[in-house]
């Protein structure tokens, strides 16, 4: 009965999933540096760069929500590989953070794709 009803679901593209997210979390690094350059303009009074579009406000409500996402849908060992691989300025393979964390390879990646749909659901994604 479980796998009749399992079979309504849409099957869900993991690739296009974790490209997704992927996008995000990038994007996310970018996003908050903007708010707290924003944030500190304000606080002095200027603003030293023109703005093309008016979007601080989604993009605000949208770092907020990616926020919620990590620090409520994630465990803390989840939560360490999307910072470790995603969240740093530097590009780290995953091989060194799976040898830094002293996880086995397949654990390594059961746990980082445990996250990103973790990710893509709390956002809403899937």
């Amino acid at each position: 009965m479980l796998a009749e009803q399992l079979s309504f679901l849409e099957k869900i593209d993991e690739k296009e999933v974790r490209k997704i997210v992927i996008k995000l979390l990038k994007e996310y690094r970018a996003l908050k540096v903007q708010i707290e350059n924003k944030k500190e303009c304000a606080n002095v009074g200027i603003d030293l760069f023109p703005s093309l579009r008016d979007s601080y406000d989604h993009n605000e409500l949208k770092v907020r929500q990616i926020e919620r996402a990590l620090e409520q849908s994630l465990d803390d060992e989840e939560l360490l590989i999307i910072e470790k691989k995603y969240l740093t300025s530097t590009r780290i393979k995953d091989i060194e953070i799976y040898m830094q964390l002293g996880l086995k390879k397949d654990t390594y990646y059961d746990v980082k794709n445990r996250a990103m749909n973790r990710i893509a659901t709390a956002l809403g994604i899937i």
